[in-house]
């Protein structure tokens, strides 16, 4: 190899460290909040409904963030999109630490969630930029242990701070990733800028509408709904018909990108159910108290930490469809043996949703790896930027869908899963069951999709070697 290939592997591999750092900051900045809403609720006198606003108006921004920063990294230098990005992350954070009303902490946040949104950015453009494809996944898989153990920290790093000193210290936490700026500015090269035309702000903001009202339409009603309808066919029309749109239209061409994003999509939605779900199922069912039921979860989130990696280096080995194959196996015994023991003891949860977590590490990484490859480089920002904003959607749609679902009950519903034999739970062992079927619909799309190529692939590889050993 030679000192020119060299350097940018090595500047590859100190960037993933950084931004390991970076997602686990970030991803605790996202989730902590959820655990103080009651208390916030109390000091300002307002309803939780009211207060939710700290976390859905973070996730809101986030996901329309996430695209267009994805679609500036087209345009403009990643080091100078990271260094705006982090630098508003901390100015919002520095008014929510010192915000003395409810207003204030929400403008907090929301500037936050605004900076906060290039990371999920740089955590699929800097792995397709830095890595060559037979590397790809072992970088991915770093983006998916910062995830994890960002998941894990946050719910006990909130516990301690609250425990401790007042809930504002939460805004403190995120004041932590200034110190990765000047390593961003070291290591990030000075990318050659693409398209420097007129930005598309008209349809970046149909977009923004349609998925605000997208996601309200959840909690909020049919006619948020239908109203996302209508801005999503003006959002179409003005990408058909402006020079140059936010998003071009080819990049919706590209058959294996639209499936790759809607194989996306159905896999965070499911998966998502293992973060919303397995709380309620311990507080409602099991009766655990809070501390409880946060040591349940902490076993699933380490072990997607330590094996997050492990399945990038899987991908890189053996291919992305193999890695889909065991992590499809993983989801489907956790959501069957979830459906089927939701009235057990909550240790078989725990052991469940180990199964369930490094499934979901394995799955996300071999898809965001699938999809990368479909696209040219001229359309990486915004093709990846693209994904995490529906992979956001999708959470956010499935959050709403989970809590309605589980506030509706199962009076007269019966048990679908057969095995079930226990007196309480059918909601979540109805719901576990019906995810154990999304999830066969899911392999047989990527298989389509992906995995009959990478099939083909191999058979004609393996005819070549065949036919070589047979001239020796």
């Amino acid at each position: 190899m030679s000192l020119q290939s060299q350097e940018p592997q090595q500047a590859g591999d100190k960037l993933m460290r950084v931004l390991m750092f970076t997602l686990i900051i970030s991803m605790m900045s996202g989730i902590m909040f959820n655990i103080v809403l009651p208390k916030i609720s109390e000091d300002f006198s307002l309803t939780i409904s009211q207060v939710s606003w700290l976390s859905s108006a973070y996730i809101l921004i986030y996901a329309i963030g996430a695209v267009t920063y994805g679609k500036l990294a087209d345009r403009y230098k990643l080091k100078s999109l990271v260094t705006f990005g982090l630098l508003l992350f901390t100015a919002g954070s520095l008014i929510g630490l010192t915000s003395q009303t409810f207003a204030m902490a929400l403008v907090g946040r929301c500037l936050q969630a605004s900076g906060a949104a290039v990371i999920p950015a740089i955590a699929m453009i800097i792995p397709l930029r830095y890595f060559a494809p037979e590397r790809r996944g072992a970088a991915l898989g770093m983006t998916a242990v910062g995830l994890a153990f960002g998941n894990a920290l946050g719910p006990v790093v909130a516990a301690l701070i609250v425990s401790t000193v007042h809930w504002r210290w939460l805004f403190a936490v995120p004041l932590l990733i200034l110190a990765t700026l000047p390593f961003y500015r070291k290591y990030l090269g000075n990318e050659q800028l693409g398209t420097t035309g007129k930005f598309d702000w008209i349809g970046g903001s149909l977009l923004a509408i349609t998925i605000a009202l997208f996601l309200l339409s959840v909690t909020k009603g049919i006619w948020l709904l239908l109203g996302g309808l209508l801005t999503l066919g003006l959002f179409i029309a003005r990408i058909c018909t402006a020079g140059e749109p936010f998003i071009a239209p080819k990049l919706f061409r590209n058959q294996k990108y639209t499936l790759g994003l809607t194989i996306s999509f159905l896999i965070n939605g499911t998966c998502c159910s293992l973060y919303v779900l397995s709380p309620l199922l311990l507080a409602n069912i099991q009766k655990l108290p809070s501390v409880w039921i946060g040591f349940a979860m902490v076993p699933a989130a380490v072990a997607s930490a330590v094996f997050g990696r492990r399945g990038g280096r899987l991908a890189d080995l053996k291919g992305n469809s193999f890695v889909v194959y065991v992590a499809s196996s993983l989801l489907l015994a956790c959501f069957i043996l979830l459906s089927t023991f939701t009235g057990g003891s909550p240790l078989f949860i725990a052991v469940f949703l180990i199964l369930g977590n490094v499934g979901q590490s394995f799955i996300v990484i071999a898809i965001s790896n699938s999809v990368s490859r479909t696209l040219p480089m001229e359309q990486v920002g915004v093709g990846m930027g693209m994904l995490a904003m529906v992979n956001f959607i999708s959470q956010g749609i499935a959050i709403g869908v989970y809590s309605r679902i589980v506030d509706l009950g199962s009076q007269g519903i019966p048990n679908w899963n057969p095995l079930y034999n226990y007196s309480s739970g059918f909601i979540f062992s109805n719901i576990c069951f019906v995810l154990a079927a999304l999830q066969l619909v899911i392999l047989a799309i990527y298989y389509v999709s992906f995995g009959r190529q990478t099939l083909k692939k191999t058979m004609v590889l393996k005819e070549s070697e065949a036919a070589a050993l047979s001239n020796i």
